[in-house]
């Protein structure tokens, strides 16, 4: 044996395996960055035309992965069918044609949204702007992975650490661009620095077809994968990745929603349980996983257990961050729970496209079901609990057992502990329930309460015990039944759900009030009996926000008496219609609001009575405010009340410079504009001087430390600005000790529609040091 020889040869090949394993896994790695990356950056493109509703992030959430699964499916069929230097050549002609449709953009003839079956509407946006690029991402990590295996690296033999590479690079895509790039670079630059990682990647993903096609075994290993040696997965191993791959897919969607909606609508609250999810994807795929799939199986019962004990004590007096750690947590330990059997079932590499066939087949039915089906069957998160009982039955099924021995039990038989545990929670479950459905009559709270702990035992113990996973999930859904049946919060609760949210109604104990709510937000209250608990008649008087010491009453009275006529008023957002009762004979006043849902919960005489009794002819203009203000003559309106930005999740695109602009050309002369930015999460104040200051106008800001507060008459303090061309505009509000004229700061960066910075806005609400307020 010549030793000289094979010593350099065996340098060249470990030199070689190095390259191989570099291009491969930073291709992998930054399809995955793009990937992720666009879904945020596109969104945010579309969330102007929607108001910017977090039911959009939702949807695109469903088209992705539903154009994940094409991708995946083009992938599979591609490399069974066909020879790996026409699949090579197959892929890069479809990048390149991908590649001719940037920079990204939004495809025009859409126009407006309906005001019905905007989901389906928004799909087609997608679909027609990004849908072919993001079609070439999604199948490049399953293709770049059977490349892999065919190259005959040593390390191909299990590939799947390239799935985590994948989802390392979605992970930081995910983190960086809410903390790094929003805040920095505007939605140009953005589109321009994403179009240049595309051909970025592009040259990476040519580098791996030539890299497949220079290996010497490239044949031989395209032979053994038309020739398997291993069986092909069952329908049924099929079936089952499907499942336990859409529990946490729906979770996701139905997690997201809830914490966005019921808990708090705060901003960027969507990206933690995505990157959550990611993150699980990663830990799983770990040759030494730092988290064990039976520390994870062992935790799955008490994170389903958690979630439903937080679900029944839902308007309870948690702690805000106690609750959404616990939801979050929850779902980390569940999804780690599925994802960690998914990778104990994978199959050999040979059958990795299948496998990731069948994952992403089931991501896109739990996402259908959370993000699509789901709003419109349920009129609250329904899906959130449903899944929790899907959950249970994602754990590892009993293997087949010979008949036991005398005095043996089998997996999944009914031994006598159980028989015990079920006959209890039978008994004391028919007790609350069968009363309350047949006679309508409800037991305490607590001892409804107490059931549905009992019941939650049951599922710990059948699980725990790694009994049949049947019984567990029965168990889990009776809790969940209970929760519906006996709830916990305000008397009479009604939910109304639509693309724009999940809005609450519910009377007050005492029924001296009723409350419309928002996740942690009300937008408006009505009182409905006096003092003596009698029923109020007549004219109702706003409340929350609207009373008649507030600031926005406050305005109005001026303004009105500097007119001294008719008034004309715009007002950009309705609520319960509180607004409504300023108006008086001869004022023009018109209202503008994007969701129906709400347009029918303030003239519907049973649910508040603002509208009806104080201007039931007033007009109610549907749609998105920036769209529809703007078809408004010029020069119109006396004052506009921009009344949008209370809610957490807020529509940026009307707190910019260009929405600023519309405002003022719609303004008679000698008009104000009133800027009601109370919120719980942003500093909006900076933001509205900086957007009027941009437009030559001046702001005051409202600041008065004394004003009244009632939280049990529902009597709020607000903070409002005001901008105007001049100060005569805004008369005896300019002198008042309350109104404080503002400047812009000059080191703040004015929102466009272009940019934003809502980590910026956050720092400056909590007061955290000046490097977290991403000053560029």
């Amino acid at each position: 044996m010549d030793l000289n020889h094979s010593a350099p040869q065996s340098r060249v090949h470990a030199w070689r395996w190095t390259l191989v394993l570099a291009v491969f896994t930073a291709a992998v790695f930054t399809s995955a960055l793009l990937l992720f990356a666009v879904q945020p950056m596109f969104a945010r493109m579309v969330l102007p035309r929607l108001g910017g509703s977090p039911s959009v992030w939702s949807v695109a959430m469903v088209f992705f992965q539903t154009m994940l699964l094409a991708g995946y499916a083009y992938a599979h069929m591609l490399m069974r069918a066909v020879r790996p230097p026409i699949a090579v050549a197959v892929h890069v002609v479809l990048l390149i044609t991908a590649g001719l449709m940037l920079p990204l953009s939004i495809a025009g003839g859409w126009g407006d949204p309906p005001g019905s079956w905007t989901a389906l509407w928004l799909i087609g946006v997608f679909a027609t702007s990004i849908g072919l690029p993001f079609f070439a991402l999604a199948a490049n990590n399953p293709l770049l992975q059977t490349w892999f295996v065919r190259t005959g690296h040593p390390e191909g033999k299990d590939p799947y650490f390239l799935y985590a590479a994948s989802n390392i690079g979605g992970f930081l895509a995910l983190l960086s661009y809410p903390f790094i790039l929003e805040p920095t670079l505007s939605l140009r630059q953005h589109i321009v620095l994403w179009s240049g990682g595309y051909w970025l990647l592009f040259a990476l993903i040519a580098g791996c077809g030539f890299l497949l096609l220079r290996s010497p075994s490239r044949f031989e290993m395209a032979e053994r994968a038309d020739a398997p040696t291993s069986p092909a997965p069952t329908w049924r191993a099929l079936g089952r990745w499907a499942f336990i791959a859409m529990v946490p897919s729906g979770l996701l969607v139905a997690v997201t929603a809830y914490i966005s909606t019921d808990i708090a609508a705060a901003p960027l609250l969507w990206v933690i349980p995505l990157s959550l999810y990611l993150l699980t994807w990663v830990l799983v795929f770990q040759s030494r996983p730092l988290l064990p799939h039976r520390w994870m199986l062992a935790a799955q019962p008490f994170a389903i257990a958690g979630i439903v004990v937080l679900l029944v004590y839902s308007e309870s007096s948690l702690p805000l961050l106690l609750t959404l750690a616990g939801h979050l947590l929850a779902f980390f330990v569940i999804a780690m729970a599925c994802h960690g059997e998914l990778a104990r079932q994978r199959p050999p590499a040979e059958h990795l496209t299948t496998f990731y066939l069948a994952l992403s087949a089931g991501g896109m039915i739990g996402g259908l079901f959370a993000g699509l089906v789901a709003p419109f069957v349920f009129s609250w998160i329904a899906e959130y609990p449903i899944l929790l009982v899907l959950a249970a039955l994602c754990r590892p099924m009993p293997p087949p057992y010979p008949p036991p021995h005398a005095g043996e039990g089998r997996v999944g038989a009914w031994a006598p502990r159980d028989r015990v545990f079920w006959a209890v929670a039978v008994a004391l479950s028919l007790a609350l329930m069968v009363p309350g459905l047949v006679f309508g009559w409800l037991p305490s709270e607590a001892a409804a309460n107490a059931v549905i702990i009992a019941i939650i035992v049951v599922a710990l113990s059948s699980l725990l015990l790694m009994r049949y996973p049947f019984k567990a999930a029965f168990a889990v859904a009776i809790a969940v039944a209970m929760i519906r049946l006996y709830p916990s919060d305000e008397a009479r609760t009604q939910s109304v759900r639509s693309f724009f949210g999940v809005h609450k109604i519910y009377d007050t104990p005492d029924g001296g009030y009723r409350v419309l709510m928002n996740g942690t937000t009300i937008h408006g209250a009505q009182r409905l009996t006096d003092d003596d608990g009698k029923p109020l008649t007549g004219r109702p008087e706003p409340l929350t926000y609207y009373h008649a010491k507030s600031p926005m009453a406050e305005v109005i009275r001026v303004v009105r008496g500097r007119k001294g006529a008719m008034m004309r008023v715009a007002v950009i957002g309705l609520g319960s219609g509180s607004l409504a009762c300023y108006f008086e004979p001869g004022d023009e006043w018109r209202f503008f609001e994007i969701d129906p849902a709400i347009v029918d919960i303030a003239r519907d005489h049973p649910r508040f009575n603002f509208v009806r009794a104080c201007a039931p002819d007033i007009p109610i203009v549907l749609g998105d405010a920036r769209l529809t203000l703007a078809r408004e003559p010029d020069h119109h309106y006396d004052l506009i009340i921009v009344d949008a930005y209370s809610s957490d999740a807020i529509p940026i695109h009307l707190a910019t410079r260009e929405a600023m602009a519309v405002y003022k050309s719609k303004l008679a002369p000698g008009g104000i504009v009133t800027l009601h930015v109370s919120n719980q999460y942003l500093a909006l104040d900076d933001v509205a001087v900086g957007i009027a200051g941009a437009n030559g106008m001046k702001t005051w800001i409202y600041d008065d430390t004394d004003e009244d507060e009632n939280d049990e008459k529902y009597i709020y303090t607000s903070d409002v600005a005001i901008s105007a061309s001049n100060a005569e505009d805004v008369g005896e509000l300019a002198s008042s000790k309350h109104w404080k004229l503002t400047t812009p700061d000059a080191a703040q960066r004015v929102w466009t529609d272009d940019y934003s910075n809502i980590i910026g806005a956050v720092a400056r609400k909590f007061d955290w040091p000046s490097w977290a307020t991403f000053k560029p």
